[in-house]
């Protein structure tokens, strides 16, 4: 956090390959508005501007830099690469100088609380942990636990500003930005792992028949991709254990259960400490792309771009 009376650093320069000179830091701040609000429409109203106004000095950064900034959708834009980097670098000089010279908005008490919502393992286990220092620093947040589908379909409907979705969403009208790849592990507590892995190597998946199977669903969809994936082949195996949550399951298997398919993040310190084992470890494990995905076009605010950002920035660390 910034004190009143740190230095404040100035913020770095555009990539201009093949122009010499800094972008004009009125073209940086219009950048940003439309890298957090998703549009020009909203970013324009956010800086007081005309739409036109910002697609002029957007197009102007993206001719001084030789770079496409943004792609443009039927509703909204979707930051490239190059946007992703430029944001990353320039988000944090340009806040702390717009909170030194009272031109920026800073959270407040009184301020519209954020609607975050996404898979509860996800939410307790990373995002929320991640979220508490701006929690600390004023930010409001309300946040749901959920399925993708329908926290999609509530998003298109207004009722959340951001979500964390376990698949890209279909079609463009939502903006959405890869937060980060989880692994799938096959686990099982060690007095099971040492009745079958070395079967495991001489008779496949097989081998596990005579386990119990510890899932999140009935239909098995995170232990049928695993299958489809490492084996290669289609899984014969029921449930013997459902619970609709993957920390239950890890839950249930490290005290002796059975076995699961679950992200390697929600049982990595089970595994470090010999609570789990891993029954195989493929060169090429099963992986699952997490989205953070907002509606174009929404109305933006700076503690959404906030969370929106520290999200992002957290993400990569997981």
């Amino acid at each position: 956090m910034n004190h009143p009376d740190a230095e404040t650093p100035a913020p770095p320069p555009v990539p201009q390959p093949g122009a010499p000179g800094p972008a004009d830091l009125n073209l940086l701040r219009t950048f940003l508005a439309v890298h957090r609000a998703g549009s020009f429409t909203a970013a324009a109203q956010v800086l007081g501007l005309s739409q036109p106004t910002v697609t002029t000095q957007i197009r102007a950064l993206e001719r001084q830099g030789g770079r496409e900034l943004f792609e443009r959708l039927p509703r909204g834009v979707a930051p490239t690469p190059v946007a992703e980097e430029l944001a990353a670098r320039i988000a944090g000089p340009l806040d702390a100088l717009a909170a030194a010279t009272g031109t920026g908005v800073r959270p407040e008490a009184g301020a519209e609380p954020v609607h975050l919502a996404g898979p509860a393992e996800l939410l307790g286990t990373l995002v929320l942990p991640a979220l508490a220092p701006l929690v600390a620093e004023g930010v409001r947040l309300r946040v749901t636990a959920g399925l993708t589908d329908p926290l999609l379909e509530e998003l298109r409907a207004g009722r959340y500003d951001l979500v964390i979705a376990t698949s890209r969403p279909r079609g463009r009208t939502l903006s959405a930005v890869p937060l980060g790849d989880e692994e799938f592990v096959l686990v099982a507590a060690p007095v099971w792992a040492e009745r079958v892995r070395g079967r495991l190597a001489a008779e496949g998946p097989a081998a596990l028949h005579e386990v119990p199977l510890v899932a999140y669903a009935e239909d098995l969809p995170i232990v049928r991709r695993y299958w489809r994936h490492v084996y290669g082949r289609r899984l014969t195996c029921r449930a013997a254990l459902t619970v609709p949550d993957l920390r239950g399951v890890v839950a249930a298997v490290a005290a002796g259960a059975g076995f699961a398919v679950v992200p390697r993040y929600l049982c990595a310190d089970r595994l470090a400490d010999g609570g789990l084992v891993l029954l195989e470890d493929p060169e090429d494990p099963p992986i699952n792309t997490g989205y953070l995905v907002q509606r174009p076009g929404a109305p933006a605010s700076p503690q959404l771009a906030r969370v929106r950002d520290h999200l992002l920035a957290a993400a990569r660390t997981w």
